[in-house]
């Protein structure tokens, strides 16, 4: 199959999980002999331009501008694969585009400024419950309303009118909590695809093996992440490495007991080799998330998740029985206690499910089956379906 992948990727001073995501699905389509092609836009490029702030607001507010239509022409695919528009090309050229097209939904951002649906320590589904400006009225992205006019401006007649939900023939999401986001939003059930992502575990003799005893945090420091309110709440008793960087990080160092140990970030497979060293990842966001990588991550390593209610991880734990979940009003270290108890056991169990559920092989034949039903939507052979209005967001996302 001859597959055209485009991609906008995230400046690379934020170390991005989509960009990682969106490289090692791009190989792994080549290892299996298909005919792949990146067309790619980066921001660290595009931002030497000094006028770059304002042709991307102008790009995002308007849908149109850069676009990849002569490109993926001269090309000719089977097939388009669209991960992510934002901020460096437009979306309405999407229109223009006759055949079979997939879109991933690595995030909310069709619903939400921030593309986080989070806001001020909480949960927030404003913009999806019907104030299309009340994104704006926050200055939801960057903490800014001027950074933020270009998206609410794009939004401000909800998902229907976003082109590429529109024009998509699937939508591929990467966890069940994000299809039910979507669906709750007005997107279709028939046109959302679950196929969560994958991580290429490490090879044999690469392990560290044996518990040291200490608990792993790895994750942004920032807001949405609840690492700051993790730590807040940290037994002193308890050994805590925290890997990862962001805002918060004085306010981090400030709250956290003498036990913990801030390590800064860690090259990926640096983070994959020592993880089974660790007693567990401690999973603290207090955003929905989608699918992150490090848990898939943590899963091939052997390692158990203690999650906080309320996130995609904390679904995914409590479906495979690959950890523990609980809520931030339990006693921290009551919960560390049952999860130290129980977490040897569960070390091989997490390597099993990682190896039904979360390999390339597993992705390759999950994305070949979207590939497959959206090539049978542009070809007429399968009914597109239609846009379910009805069931309109309520506001909450049921569990």
């Amino acid at each position: 199959m001859k597959i055209a992948v485009v991609h906008s990727f995230y400046t690379a001073g934020k170390p991005s999980g989509e960009n990682a995501l969106v490289r090692d699905q791009v190989r792994a389509l080549g290892a299996a002999g298909h005919d792949v092609e990146l067309f790619a836009a980066h921001t660290d490029e595009l931002a030497r331009d000094p006028f770059y702030p304002l042709r991307a607001a102008a790009r995002v507010a308007s849908g149109r501008g850069n676009n990849p239509l002569a490109l993926l022409r001269d090309y000719a695919p089977d097939l388009v694969h669209v991960h992510n528009l934002f901020p460096n090309f437009g979306r309405s050229w999407v229109r223009h585009w006759a055949g079979p097209l997939v879109a991933t939904l690595h995030n909310y951002r069709p619903m939400c400024a921030a593309a986080t649906l989070y806001r001020a320590g909480a949960v927030c589904t404003r913009c999806p419950d019907g104030e299309s400006w009340a994104a704006l009225r926050y200055g939801c992205y960057r903490g800014s309303r001027a950074a933020t006019l270009p998206l609410a401006w794009a939004g401000r007649h909800g998902l229907a009118a976003d082109p590429l939900l529109a024009r998509a023939d699937r939508l591929v999401v990467n966890s069940r909590l994000s299809e039910r986001t979507y669906r709750r939003a007005g997107v279709c059930a028939e046109r959302l695809v679950y196929v969560p992502n994958f991580v290429d575990a490490p090879g044999p003799g690469e392990e560290q093996t044996g518990d040291t005893g200490r608990w792993l945090v790895a994750a942004r420091l920032s807001p949405e992440k609840g690492v700051l309110e993790l730590l807040r709440q940290w037994p002193a008793h308890e050994p805590l490495d925290v890997i990862g960087d962001g805002e918060l990080l004085a306010d981090c160092r400030a709250a956290a007991p003498s036990c913990v140990r801030f390590l800064g970030q860690l090259d990926r497979s640096e983070l994959c080799r020592r993880m089974p060293s660790w007693r567990g990842l401690v999973f603290p966001s207090r955003w929905y998330e989608v699918q992150p990588c490090v848990q898939i991550e943590a899963l091939a390593a052997g390692l158990p998740t203690l999650a906080f209610e309320g996130s995609s991880v904390a679904e995914s734990v409590r479906e495979h029985g690959a950890g523990l979940v609980t809520q931030w009003d339990k006693p921290l270290a009551q919960v560390l206690a049952e999860a130290a108890a129980l977490f040897p056991t569960l070390r091989a169990h997490c390597r099993q499910v990682y190896a039904d559920h979360f390999t390339e092989r597993a992705w390759l034949r999950r994305i070949g089956l979207a590939y497959a039903e959206a090539t049978q939507v542009a070809d007429g052979r399968l009914p597109a379906a239609t846009e379910e209005r009805g069931a309109a967001w309520k506001g909450s996302v049921s569990r």
